[in-house]
C-alpha cells in the first residue's frame, strides 16, 4: 500500500488525545456525596474488571476512528499492476471520434454516445486533475491547451458529429505538439477513443509512441452487419436533354456482412420523386440501379438518390446536379465558303447551340476561351497565332473538328494535326470514290444513334472521296472499305480532335447529304460539351471548376441558405480552384452539411454544386483489439482494451494503471469506529 499524501500520516500523532484523556481522566476515582441514601436506586455492582474492559474499548474505538481519518486524508491506493502506470498529476490528452461512422450503433446505442459515457466515467479518476486536453475531429482552436475536468465534461454535453475523419497519425502529432509545450511530470498520457476504421485512421503501422508518454487504445466495435452507400452516379449521355429520355445509373454498394435485399432506391429531381428501382446487395457486394426520367425546362437540377437503412444514416441520401440542356457553343471557321452550308444547317437551326460562322482569316481568336466546339472547314493551312491558340485550346479541354479543303496544304496540317496526337499525315491521290463501312453499333459513339429496329444491311451508307489519310491516333468511328479513316476521334489531354476525311461538299462525296450526318455532328457537338461533374466530397482537397472569363481579383462564394463561406480560391483563365474549409477553420454557424451549395460572383449564381461525405466513412471494416495489439506489439508503452463497452472498463484501468484507491474505506472505517463508540458508551452497562 502506497500514500498519495504522505504527508498527512504526520496526522496519526493525534492518536495520542484520546490516551491522554484515557491516562488522566478514566483512572481518577470520583466520590459522590448524598444526603440521604434512601433517595438511591438499586445500584447494580460493578466490578473494576468490567468497567476497565469498557474504558479500554472506548479508547480503542477513538484511537481507531482517529487513525483511520487520517489515513483516508493521506489517500492511501494500492500501486498498478503495470509498474509504468499513468500519474494523475501529469498531463493527459483525450481523443474522441466524433466521425460519421460512429453513428453505427451496438444494442441500439451509438458508439459516439458509449465512447462519451465511458470517457465521463473516466474523467472521474481526474476528478481534481487540471492539466487535461480533449481531442475531436474539428480540431478546433480551443483543443490546443490544457483544461479541467468539468470543462470537458460540460463540452461533451455539446459535441457533435464531423463530417472529416483524421488520421491517427495526425491526432498523434496533435497531441505531441501540446505534450512539448506543457511537459508534465513523470509520463504523460494518450487515450484513444474510436471505432479504428481502417478506411480512415491512415497508415498505423509505421506510428512510433515516444517512449515518455502512454498510449491507450479504446476500440469502440460491433459486428458490421450492413450498410449501403451511393458509390457513384453518371448519365447515359454528356448532358441531359429536355422532354427526352435520358438514363440515370446509381451505383450502390453494401460495406457490411449481411444480404440487402429489395432496397427500394428513389431518384428526385427538384424535390420531386421522379423514379424508383430495388436492388440487392451481397456482403460487400454493389449493384447498378438505372432509372429513366425527363426534365423540363433548362439549367441546373437538384437531384438525390434516397434510400432507408440503419443505423448508419447520414450516408443515405447523395446529391448530385444535373445541367439540362446546356448551350453548347459552336464557332465555325471557314476558308473556302461550301454553298450547300452543311455545318450551318446541322448547328444554327436548334435551340441546343450558339453559333458562329466566321471566316478564319477575319475571326477573332479570342472567342475561343466562349467556345466548346470549333468548326475548320475548308481552311487552306493552319500556321501562326491561330494555330498556338487553337493547340492550347484542345489542351484546356476544348473540341475541334477538321473538314479538309478541295487542296490541303498537308506540310501545315501535318504539323499542326501530330502536335494534336494525328500521325502520318499524307496526300491522297486517288479520285475514286469509296463507299463507307458500316457503323460500329456497339461504339459508345454511337450508343443511342440506331433504332434497335434498324436491321444493319438495311442502313443506306455515303460514299467518299478522300484528300488525305493519316494514322488514327485514337478511335476509328467510320472507316472506307478500303480499310482507311474516315473519322476519327483522338483525345489530347482533357480535348478531343475529330478529323474527316473528304471536304464536305458534294463533289467529294455524299456524306453531307446522308442521314448519318446530322446525328454524328450532334454527336461530336454534345461530347465536346466540357462535362460538369456531378457531385463532389468534402474531403476533396481542391476542387477545379469552368467559369466564364473574369478578372484575375474576381471572388467567388459558396452559399447554402443562410451559410456563406469565401474559400481559398485561384483562378486562372477560365479554370477556378477552390480549396474546401475543414471543420477547424469553420465557426459554429457554418457547420457544413451534405448538399447543394451555389457558387455565386456578387450576388449571381454561376454554378450549383453538390456536395457530399466521403464514402470511406461508409465502410465497415475495422481494426480489432487483437489486430491493434499486434501493431504496436514492440512498443510496451501501448496498451490496447479489448472493448470500451465492458461495464468493468474503468474499474480495470484503475486497477492496471492508476492503481486502487482505499481513502474512502478508511473513511467509513473511522465513521464504523465512532458509531461503535457510541454503542459502546450506551449499550455497555
Amino acid at each position: 500500500m502506497q500514500f498519495l499524501f504522505p504527508t498527512f500520516l504526520w496526522s496519526l500523532l493525534a492518536v495520542g488525545i484520546p490516551i491522554a484523556i484515557h491516562l488522566f481522566n478514566f483512572r481518577r476515582t470520583r466520590r459522590i456525596y448524598f444526603s440521604n441514601v434512601s433517595l438511591l436506586k438499586n445500584v447494580e455492582m460493578e466490578t473494576s474488571s468490567f468497567r476497565r474492559l469498557k474504558q479500554y474499548l472506548i479508547l480503542a474505538t477513538r484511537v481507531l476512528a482517529i487513525a483511520a481519518l487520517a489515513l483516508a486524508f493521506a489517500q492511501p491506493y494500492l500501486p498498478s499492476e503495470n509498474k509504468s502506470g499513468t500519474n494523475a498529476q501529469s498531463v493527459t490528452s483525450v481523443y474522441l471520434d466524433n466521425s460519421f461512422s460512429m453513428q453505427n450503433e451496438d444494442n441500439n446505442q451509438r458508439f459516439f454516445d458509449i465512447a462519451t459515457g465511458k470517457l465521463d466515467q473516466l474523467l472521474t479518476l481526474f476528478r481534481n486533475a487540471t492539466r487535461l486536453q480533449l481531442i475531436t475531429n474539428d480540431f478546433d482552436a480551443q483543443e490546443q491547451q490544457l483544461t479541467t475536468t468539468d470543462r470537458i465534461k460540460d463540452r461533451l454535453t455539446t459535441l457533435k458529429l464531423s463530417h472529416t475523419p483524421r488520421s491517427l497519425p495526425s491526432i498523434y502529432k496533435r497531441q505531441v505538439n501540446l505534450m512539448s509545450r506543457y511537459a508534465g511530470s513523470g509520463k504523460n498520457q494518450f487515450f484513444w477513443f474510436s471505432d479504428f476504421q481502417k478506411s480512415t485512421v491512415g497508415d498505423v503501422a509505421s506510428l512510433k509512441v515516444d517512449s515518455s508518454n502512454r498510449l491507450f487504445i479504446v476500440p469502440v466495435q460491433a459486428v458490421a452487419n450492413q450498410n449501403v452507400y451511393v458509390d457513384s452516379v453518371w448519365l447515359n449521355t454528356p448532358f441531359v436533354r429536355e422532354f427526352q429520355n435520358n438514363i440515370l445509373y446509381v451505383r450502390v454498394s453494401n460495406s457490411g456482412n449481411d444480404d440487402v435485399q429489395n432496397l427500394v432506391v428513389k431518384l428526385f429531381l427538384d424535390d420531386v420523386q421522379v423514379s424508383t428501382a430495388p436492388v440487392n446487395l451481397a456482403p460487400k457486394g454493389s449493384a447498378t440501379a438505372s432509372f429513366n426520367f425527363n426534365v423540363r425546362g433548362k439549367g441546373f437540377k437538384r437531384g438525390r438518390i434516397v434510400f432507408d437503412d440503419l443505423p448508419i444514416t447520414f450516408d443515405n441520401e447523395y446529391f448530385f446536379v444535373l445541367n439540362a440542356s446546356p448551350v453548347i457553343r459552336v464557332l465555325h471557321l471557314y476558308g473556302q465558303a461550301n454553298p450547300n452550308r452543311s455545318i450551318e444547317n446541322v448547328f444554327a437551326n436548334d435551340s441546343l447551340f450558339a453559333m458562329r460562322s466566321l471566316n478564319a482569316n477575319n475571326a477573332d481568336i479570342g472567342l475561343l476561351k466562349q467556345t466548346d466546339l470549333v468548326v475548320i472547314e475548308s481552311v487552306e493551312r493552319v500556321e501562326g497565332a491561330m494555330r498556338t491558340e487553337l493547340e492550347n485550346f484542345v489542351r484546356k479541354g476544348g473540341s475541334i473538328l477538321v473538314v479538309p479543303p478541295s487542296n490541303p496544304d498537308i506540310a501545315s496540317y501535318g504539323g499542326f494535326l501530330s502536335a494534336l496526337g494525328v500521325n502520318s499525315l499524307s496526300e491522297r491521290t486517288s479520285n475514286e470514290p469509296i463507299p463507307l463501312t458500316n457503323p460500329e453499333r456497339k461504339s459508345p459513339f454511337f450508343s443511342d444513334v440506331f433504332e434497335q429496329s434498324i436491321r444493319q444491311e438495311n442502313l443506306e451508307l455515303p460514299v467518299s472521296k478522300p484528300v488525305w489519310q493519316w494514322q488514327a491516333g485514337g478511335a476509328k468511328l467510320l472507316s472506307l472499305r478500303s480499310g482507311d479513316v474516315f473519322l476519327s476521334q483522338s483525345a489530347v489531354q482533357r480535348g478531343k480532335v475529330y478529323v474527316l476525311a473528304n471536304p464536305l461538299t458534294e463533289a467529294f462525296g455524299s456524306f453531307a447529304q446522308n442521314a448519318l450526318f446530322v446525328p454524328v455532328m450532334y454527336k461530336i457537338a454534345a461530347q465536346s460539351v466540357r462535362e460538369q461533374r456531378a457531385a463532389y466530397s468534402f474531403d476533396e482537397n481542391n476542387i477545379a471548376l469552368t467559369v466564364p472569363d473574369l478578372p484575375q481579383n474576381t471572388i467567388f462564394k459558396l452559399k447554402k441558405g443562410k451559410i456563406e463561406l469565401i474559400p481559398v480560391q485561384r483562378l486562372n483563365g477560365n479554370q477556378l480552384t477552390l480549396e474546401l474549409p475543414k471543420s477547424n477553420q469553420l465557426t459554429t454557424e457554418q457547420d457544413m452539411e451534405s448538399g447543394y451549395y451555389e457558387l455565386q460572383k456578387d450576388g449571381q449564381t454561376v454554378q450549383l454544386l453538390a456536395l457530399n461525405h466521403d464514402n470511406q466513412e461508409s465502410q465497415l471494416d475495422y481494426y480489432t483489439p487483437d489486430e491493434l495489439r499486434k501493431l504496436f506489439a514492440n512498443q510496451p508503452n501501448v496498451q490496447v482494451f479489448d472493448h470500451v463497452a465492458d461495464g468493468d472498463f474503468v474499474k480495470e484501468f484503475q486497477k492496471q494503471n492508476i492503481g486502487v484507491s482505499l481513502w474512502n474505506y478508511f473513511l467509513w472505517a473511522a465513521l464504523a469506529f465512532l458509531l461503535l463508540e457510541i454503542l459502546v458508551i450506551r449499550l455497555i452497562k
